[in-house]
């Protein structure tokens, strides 16, 4: 930028949802805390939908409209658009690894922030409820798909190129991983460096594990 040009103006402020998208919100989010409060308090299976309905004061019908099933409930967020929001946001040049590594910090930065405990008890629930886990893989796939877009995007791939597939979900199966072994491990670690690290894992390659001759 020369000396002379003025700096960008600030971003407008995003327009504000109409009261029906606020309502819809609203409901999304009352659903989803009486769910955590209830599986909280007596565990996963042991929480129904009617339960959930009745203590977010909408009817089962409602629920089902917002969240198809009861593992949908806990594993939905709303981060998605976000990543692929940021990532789009990022240079052009940028390897596409850095950008992956900055986007992931500042969304996993944001989640922990906001929802703390619901991002604690999430995890522990793809660890041990198998149907719980098994939905997760299946809603990775569409976050997969959004990074085959970005991923086709820098490349000048086309989003079904087997390479940038296998690479997008390379990216999906390592995050999940992860994530996994966070929860697995009782939640000591910082998510956002074991996210890091297997990132360079991704991108490095696995090093051979040198070990001292006995």
């Amino acid at each position: 930028m020369s000396a002379t040009a003025q700096p960008p103006s600030p971003p407008a402020d995003p327009p504000r949802p109409g009261l029906r998208e606020r309502k819809k919100i609203k409901t999304r989010i009352a659903i989803r805390d009486a769910t955590y409060r209830l599986i909280t308090e007596q565990g996963y299976e042991a929480t129904t939908v009617e339960q959930i309905a009745e203590a977010a004061e909408v009817s089962p019908s409602t629920v089902f409209r917002y969240f198809p099933t009861k593992e949908d409930i806990v594993l939905t967020d709303e981060f998605d658009p976000l990543l692929e929001e940021e990532l789009r946001a990022r240079p052009a040049d940028e390897p596409l690894i850095d950008s992956l590594r900055y986007v992931l910090r500042r969304v996993l930065t944001l989640g922990t922030q906001e929802e703390p405990e619901a991002t604690v008890l999430r995890t522990r629930l793809m660890v041990e409820v198998p149907s719980v886990r098994s939905r997760m893989m299946e809603s990775m796939s569409v976050t997969g798909r959004m990074l085959c877009r970005v991923v086709a995007e820098r490349t000048g791939r086309d989003p079904d190129d087997l390479d940038v597939r296998v690479y997008a979900m390379a990216l999906i199966g390592g995050l999940q991983e992860a994530t996994m072994y966070w929860a697995e491990h009782d939640h000591r670690d910082d998510l956002r460096d074991l996210i890091d690290r297997a990132l360079t894992t991704l991108d490095s390659g696995l090093p051979r594990e040198t070990r001292d001759p006995a």
